[in-house]
């Protein structure tokens, strides 16, 4: 939450929540298919759902893999 926090600081605030699976412990990651079992953690991805809650756009990274912000500020663009 604190690096998401920071993260929508350092782009000038966002105008909506952003959603970190922090408890219960993977509970978000395994709704969407993206917890690693073995690891005990989610992979590093990224969802932009629309007002409705469709997702519109999703991307699992590689590990150690960084998201692009102007990837995702595009993304969020086109909804």
């Amino acid at each position: 939450m604190p690096s998401l926090k920071a993260w929508a600081e350092q782009l000038g605030g966002l105008p909506f929540p952003l959603l970190s699976d922090y408890w219960p412990h993977g509970a978000i990651g395994k709704a969407y298919g993206v917890f690693n079992e073995e690891r005990g953690m989610d992979k590093r991805s990224a969802f932009v759902l629309d007002a409705a809650g469709i997702i519109r756009y999703s991307k699992v990274y590689e590990p150690g893999t960084i998201p692009e912000s102007k990837d995702l500020l595009e993304q969020l663009r086109q909804i």
